[in-house]
């Protein structure tokens, strides 16, 4: 499978920047990508179980460059906790990008498997108020 496409990439720069913006909440401190993961994570579950979850982000992981590599090559429920781990440790730019390069990937292999439309019904079950605007790809 290839990696995201410059569409999933901005859908995943876009939401990032959405969490950020968003992050006025009393409580304890979350980073963006882990809030992004923790609501991603809630949508898909029940569409794909949580194992189906762990193994889309941990492919999602292997095709994203950076610190997210070396957690290819670990088990599924170990990988899975030290991928959650590390988006919940304050972010640098690089990670940023590395966050983004995750999702993106997430997303595009989200479309494969399960279409862009439930795609986007996931996404709009997690953020209700937010406004898509990336452009659709079309898979040949």
């Amino acid at each position: 499978m290839s990696k995201a496409g410059p569409a999933q990439l901005e859908r995943a720069r876009r939401l990032l920047a959405h969490e950020v913006a968003a992050d006025r909440a009393p409580g304890p401190a979350s980073t963006a990508a882990s809030r992004v993961y923790d609501k991603l994570y809630s949508q898909m579950a029940p569409l794909v179980g949580d194992s189906g979850v762990h193994m889309l982000f941990m492919r999602s992981a292997a095709l994203a460059k950076g610190e997210f590599a070396r957690l290819s090559v670990l088990s599924a429920p170990e990988a899975s906790k030290q991928l959650r781990e590390s988006l919940q440790a304050p972010r640098s730019a690089a990670a940023t990008e590395s966050d983004a390069a995750l999702f993106g990937n997430l997303f595009s292999l989200m479309n494969i498997f399960i279409g862009e439309r439930l795609t986007s019904q996931v996404l709009r079950g997690a953020w209700p108020a937010f406004e898509e605007a990336a452009p659709t790809e079309k898979h040949k």
